[in-house]
């Protein structure tokens, strides 16, 4: 009986000294990712990369955010889509996963369980087909908000086909997007995901001789109006969501694109 006894001590802090060393390597996996993160990507542009007002910027291999923790999700991702990221991989899709680069701890994909909203991706996965990993990425928690799934397959969809669209025409093309987090918003789940009433994309074309800008504010809600109809200035979407956009433009050309409100110099056809 004592040798059974003592057997199961042992067997007990065998398990424990297990169970210790593997979340001491979770956490110090975790500590590097999170310093990675504070570091930019060798194919990042840094240069055109938002400001943060949650003051939390993590940098993935496909793109770059400032999340948001009051809010559980990014309140900015922003990457370039270039003309040779464009593929028809077509990669098995992943499960969500949390996003450990998060310091202070990315949502649960379980929050939008049953809540009646999609995990709506902010970088889609189809922009990020050139490699698996680029794929896969997107398909962490911090990449994804709450989106009711008539707008996500919809009107959203529609203007991010039209994205890879001016990727492909122009040549590349850097894209910022997220949810106006602004004002008393509904939740979802038990880490209170907050549910945007509108979306914005944001687009600049540097690589042509004349650089231009566009900016679109989404309702969330199923429409079928044209996407012109939602082209708005960077201004007013800075001024609503208290993001500076592109602070490292030359002020002159900042201050020209980011006032406009036109479409005219994006095809639409």
């Amino acid at each position: 009986m004592r040798k059974r006894t003592l057997y199961s001590i042992i067997a007990a802090l065998i398990l424990i000294g297990v169970y210790a060393y593997e979340h001491i390597l979770i956490e110090q996996e975790k500590e590097a990712i999170v310093v990675e993160g504070k570091t930019a990507k060798a194919n990042t542009n840094v240069f055109f990369l938002p400001t943060s007002t949650a003051g939390q910027i993590v940098h993935h291999e496909g793109y770059s955010l400032s999340y948001s923790e009051t809010h559980e999700q990014a309140e900015w991702v922003a990457y370039e889509l270039k003309k040779e990221h464009l593929s028809k991989a077509n990669y098995k899709r992943p499960y969500f996963e949390i996003d450990q680069a998060v310091n202070t701890g990315a949502a649960h994909w379980r929050n939008y369980k049953n809540s009646g909203y999609d995990r709506g991706h902010l970088c889609p996965a189809g922009d990020r087909r050139y490699s698996k990993q680029a794929h896969d990425e997107t398909f962490l928690t911090s990449n994804i908000s709450p989106q009711e799934h008539e707008f996500n397959s919809g009107i959203w969809n529609e203007l991010e086909q039209k994205v890879r669209y001016w990727a492909k025409r122009y040549d590349g093309v850097f894209v910022v997007t997220g949810g106006v987090l602004k004002g008393n918003l509904k939740t979802i789940g038990e880490e209170a995901v907050a549910v945007p009433n509108q979306f914005y994309k944001l687009l600049l074309d540097y690589n042509s001789e004349n650089p231009k800008m566009i900016g679109f504010l989404v309702p969330h809600e199923n429409s079928n109006r044209p996407l012109t109809d939602f082209v708005v200035s960077v201004d007013s979407i800075e001024a609503l969501t208290g993001i500076d956009f592109f602070p490292q433009l030359e002020d002159r050309i900042e201050t020209v694109l980011e006032a406009s409100n036109s479409s005219e110099s994006w095809s639409f056809n």
